[in-house]
């Protein structure tokens, strides 16, 4: 019997990561859960999945804002099977940050949370990736194209990020596909971080007629994994078509 292709999900416990862990594991991946706070979430979704297919899940904990606790995840995530078959880098920090309010602490939390994680995270996976010819899918953001107001830092993290998942996929072609999947409005945060006026505007705006779900973003991934081995660079929208609405 094959063994079960290896996905890591990091920022998986919570939202859309949680999402995307749980269509994988569906669809026969065995499935490393990252989380760095929210344990309680994370060991749900552990038992969640072990309940459905035992020996088929992995919780590991690791704050990635350092290389070196990225490279410690992935030989952990490698470990675990012997092999990684896909890498998703969901994890992200998100918080408005007008341009006058912005310090280092800041401009480290939501850069190193993003871009940094991502970058090293891909670096260290490289080499089981490659021997399993296995894909990276990052998760980017379509307001890179066309920002929020007041999220400069995080918007360009994850422009980086779209920078990032292009030189990667030449850098790494052909053993390793690198892609990246950029949502729109998604189910809101448990949070003020938009007001009610703010969160209407947004859904009114969707040609679609409706928010996005984490399951759009992680059947999304899953066809980026799977659906078509000559996709490589690539930046999926998933948004609804709102981006094609002038503002």
């Amino acid at each position: 019997m094959l063994a079960h292709p290896v996905a890591l999900v990091t920022g998986a416990a919570r939202r859309i990561g949680a999402d995307i862990a749980r269509h994988l594991h569906a669809e026969g991946y065995d499935v490393v859960i990252h989380y760095r706070h929210s344990s309680a979430a994370a060991q749900s979704l552990l038992a969640e999945l072990l309940d459905r297919r035992a020996n088929s899940a992995l919780a590991l904990a690791a704050d990635l804002s350092s290389a070196r606790a990225c490279g410690d995840l992935i030989e952990q995530a490698v470990a675990w099977r012997g092999r990684l078959d896909a890498l998703i880098n969901n994890a992200s920090s998100f918080y408005r940050t007008p341009v006058a309010t912005v310090d280092e602490t800041t401009w480290h939390e939501l850069i190193d949370g993003n871009l940094k994680a991502a970058f090293f995270c891909s670096q260290q996976a490289a080499p089981a990736l490659r021997a399993a010819r296995g894909s990276i899918v990052n998760l980017c953001d379509v307001h890179t194209e066309r920002p929020l107001k007041g999220f400069s830092v995080y918007t360009a993290a994850k422009a980086g990020m779209v920078c990032l998942t292009q030189s990667l996929a030449l850098e790494l072609a052909p053993a390793v596909r690198v892609n990246a999947v950029s949502p729109g409005s998604l189910n809101w945060p448990e949070d003020d971080t938009f007001s009610p006026e703010e969160r209407a505007s947004a859904e009114a705006a969707i040609p679609l007629g409706r928010i996005g779900q984490g399951e759009d973003i992680a059947r999304a991934v899953y066809f980026l994994l799977r659906g078509n081995d000559y996709i490589t660079g690539h930046i999926l929208k998933v948004d609804g078509g709102a981006s094609l609405v002038s503002p």
